[in-house]
């Protein structure tokens, strides 16, 4: 399993047990280095002291919080770690609340929250309650310099951990709404049944980063060679009759294995490059 992120113990009421956090998922992408244009070697950032007008070495840096313009306290790590409340050893649930009363808006991070050694029994206790009753648990944890309140419900294996953020960092946008007097009957009847017929078991696996592979294919491509073929522009059709659209989007929806039809846009043609004549 994955690197430990946190460790410490879980109370609720009088129980309490260990366990530790891990990663549950991370981001993925193509990551590039910055060379020199003119011979191509990697370029190297220096750490720079403007006050002596000089590079220093990183064992010389320490934290510095600023209080006034050009004006800075310096927090050494000790001193962070002996102010860290209660809640970077010890995850107390608040609470408990249905689940489907937590808006997905407020979960930021997610993690496998697994038992310590001797945690086994009331951590699968905890599971099964959370999942019999349709509950999740409200818990306050300290980690990454930071309080967060965080969500803990059950998974399919186990107990799932998700940051949330706080209500003030949800982003209240009033212009942000729907006007549903503009929806007729017999358009919501016709987008209902285009829904139904898409319709599908969620299975995340058959989703692919098309970015990150075409990113692949040309960085291939390029290194056998190759020249690099823009992918082809999507052709949108103008919609003049939603009515229209839908009742055309719900006959193509309905034949059978029209999504095999679908062929992924070419992101590199094979051709060898010309050599410059000498």
């Amino acid at each position: 399993m994955a690197s430990t992120v946190w460790k410490g113990h879980l109370t609720f009421g009088l129980v309490s047990f260990p366990i530790r956090l891990y990663s549950a998922a991370r981001s993925e992408s193509i990551s590039f280095n910055q060379l020199h244009k003119a011979d191509g070697s990697r370029i190297k950032q220096v750490l720079y002291c403007q006050a002596e007008d000089k590079p220093i070495p990183r064992s010389e840096i320490v934290k510095g919080y600023e209080y006034e313009k050009d004006r800075y306290v310096v927090i050494e790590d000790e001193e962070i770690k002996k102010v860290a409340p209660q809640t970077a050893k010890v995850m107390e649930i608040l609470e408990f609340v249905k689940s489907d009363q937590v808006d997905p808006i407020y979960l930021e991070t997610s993690y496998y929250m697994a038992p310590d050694e001797a945690g086994e029994k009331p951590y699968a206790l905890l599971f099964d309650a959370l999942n019999k009753t349709g509950y999740a648990g409200v818990a306050k944890i300290a980690m990454h310099n930071r309080e967060h309140i965080v969500i803990l419900r059950p998974g399919k294996n186990g107990v799932l951990l998700h940051t949330m953020y706080y209500s003030h960092e949800i982003r209240k946008v009033d212009e942000f709404r729907t006007d549903l007097s503009l929806v007729k009957e017999k358009e919501l009847a016709l987008a209902t049944n285009l829904i139904e017929a898409l319709a599908g078991e969620f299975e995340p696996e058959k989703y692919h980063d098309n970015y990150r592979d075409n990113l692949l294919k040309m960085i291939e491509a390029k290194k056998e060679g190759h020249e690099v073929v823009a992918t082809p522009e999507p052709q949108q059709a103008k919609v003049v009759d939603i009515l229209e659209a839908l009742k055309a989007s719900l006959a193509m929806a309905k034949k059978p294995a029209a999504s095999e039809t679908v062929a992924e846009p070419a992101v590199v043609e094979h051709k060898p490059k010309r050599r410059a004549r000498g």
